[in-house]
This record gives structure tokens, C-alpha cells and sequence, in this order.
């Protein structure tokens, strides 16, 4: 059995895990980890690691969040693991064998390595994405235009780039927890793609500031 502590930071709106004096991004949204090392030495095991993904890199992903990063810690990484994310403490517990964490259990589906859930907005149930690579969360309905207006942002995505979206206040309710989520509404193709998994949004990092959260993805579950 292998359990570490690691220290987490929350910066410009995304996760970083620090290894060895280096900061990582952590992305349960991306399929495959990519880094400026060509290995990463994760819960005692090492992996190695491409230079890149998607046309994305090191240098113009820390170009991109705006945080000087070594690398992504995507699916193929985190997947093997159980996790306990402690934002408000600075720490990321990453463990071998099975963690627990007392709260409300979110299942959790997955397609092509990344984790799904689903919500109730409005009274109604969807299935979306859930990733800790992302500073907003998106919500691909008509109705996001009825909630209230929270200004426009700029985000990118992994071969696609940078892009703006207007953004809304939307209540959600993910696991009998109730959140306020700022949405947006993802451009052409990747709004495309969320269809084909059968999705109508995603859940971004937002549900991480205030609490503990388990993230225990060779169970299918997600513990808020």
C-alpha cells in the first residue's frame, strides 16, 4: 500500500498538485497526462509521459492558466488512484489502496477515461462531465440564457484554444448538494462532442472550494 500527502494549490482558478518541487496541473477532464519531464513519479508509481497532447505543451499550457507548470495529470494518471482533494487545506491525499470519506456519494460514469455525473437543474436530471481542469462549468441547454447573467470569460481547451463565453449563475443540485455554478456554453465542436458522449455540460472545480472531496474513480464514485 502507497499514501502520500501532497501540496495542493488553487491557482487562477485551477488545481495544481506540487511534485518534487514542480507544480502539476490536475485534470480529471483530460484522457492522457502530458509533461516538459519525459516521467512523473505519482503514488510511488513512475509514468512516463509525452511532451504534449492535442497540440498542447508545458510551455503554452502554463501560457494558457497563467501559472508557471511543468505538465497535466489527466485520466491515465489519477484513474489508478483514490483521492481526497482538500482545497481550503492545501493538500491532495493520493492513495494505493481504498480511501473513505464520509459524505454525499455521487456515482459516477465515464466515457473514453472521463468522469461523469449526473445533476438536477431546474428539476430536470443531466449527465456532464466532470473536470477538475475547469475554472467555470457549462451547461449546453437553451435554458442557460434564463439564469441570471455572471459576464463573460475566457477559457481554452486542449486542440481547440482559447475562446469567450457569456456566462450565468445556475443552481445545481449534484448529489443532494446544492451549488451555484457559473456556466457557460462551449463553442461549435466541443459543444458537438459533449453530444456524442451523451452529456449537456460540465462540472468544474468550483465544487472543490468549501469542502473535502473524494475522488475515487476505480470505484465510480465521487464523495462530496
Amino acid at each position: 500500500m502507497f499514501m502520500k500527502t501532497l501540496p495542493l494549490q488553487f491557482r487562477e482558478g485551477h488545481i495544481f498538485v506540487e511534485i518534487d518541487g514542480a507544480l502539476w496541473l490536475v485534470d480529471t477532464g483530460a484522457p492522457t497526462s502530458f509533461g516538459a519531464l519525459n516521467s512523473v513519479l505519482f503514488a510511488g508509481q513512475r509514468f512516463s509521459l509525452e511532451s504534449g497532447y492535442a497540440n498542447l505543451t508545458a510551455t503554452s499550457l502554463s501560457e494558457f492558466v497563467g501559472v508557471a507548470c511543468v505538465g497535466l495529470l489527466g485520466g491515465d494518471v489519477l484513474g489508478g488512484f483514490d483521492h481526497l482533494f482538500d482545497v481550503p487545506g492545501g493538500k491532495l491525499v493520493v492513495s494505493s489502496a481504498e480511501l473513505s470519506h464520509e459524505g454525499a456519494r455521487v456515482p459516477m460514469d465515464a466515457f473514453m477515461g472521463i468522469p461523469i455525473v449526473e445533476v438536477r437543474i431546474d428539476g430536470r436530471t443531466y449527465r456532464m462531465f466532470f473536470d477538475t481542469g475547469a475554472p467555470i462549468s457549462y451547461f449546453q441547454d437553451s435554458s442557460l440564457g434564463t439564469f441570471p447573467p455572471a459576464g463573460r470569460v475566457d477559457d481554452f481547451y486542449p486542440g481547440v484554444g482559447a475562446f469567450s463565453t457569456e456566462t450565468h449563475d445556475v443552481p445545481i443540485a449534484l448529489g443532494g448538494t446544492s451549488f451555484r455554478l457559473r456556466c457557460g456554453s462551449l463553442p461549435g465542436i466541443l459543444g458537438m462532442t459533449l453530444m456524442v458522449a451523451g452529456t449537456q455540460g460540465i462540472v468544474g472545480n468550483a465544487i472543490f472550494s468549501d469542502r473535502v472531496v473524494g475522488y475515487f474513480p476505480r470505484r465510480s464514485v465521487l464523495v462530496l
